[in-house]
């Protein structure tokens, strides 16, 4: 619809560039894409939206870019290795383990 072209002379920037009606099965659908660039989908069904949302690591709905602490974070396949944040993110850093302790009798 707009953008896609070169910003400045040096580098390898683009403008903000959005593609329209794009399709499930299109490279830039199932590709992530690091750049100003957003592909809008139609959809008929909310249940098309839930489909699509639940092959995501990350939505966001009427928002951008929150994060919270307490709130796990990252993506699928390669995309992105594991959980950060929230309990889920600490996982990774801790191993299961069983510690059994005698405790002497008490006596008294």
């Amino acid at each position: 619809m707009c953008g896609g072209e070169r910003h400045g002379d040096e580098g390898f920037f683009i403008k903000p560039t959005v593609f329209a009606d794009v399709q499930d099965d299109m490279r830039i659908a199932k590709e992530e894409i690091f750049g100003p660039v957003q592909p809008v989908f139609k959809f008929r069904k909310i249940e098309e939206v839930i489909e699509r949302a639940n092959h995501a690591g990350t939505v966001w709905v009427n928002t951008y870019n929150i994060v919270g602490c307490q709130t796990p974070f990252g993506g699928y396949k390669e995309s992105g290795n594991g959980r950060e944040l929230g309990e889920d993110g600490l996982k990774a850093y801790t191993e299961v383990k069983c510690v059994t302790i005698k405790i002497p009798q008490k006596n008294s």
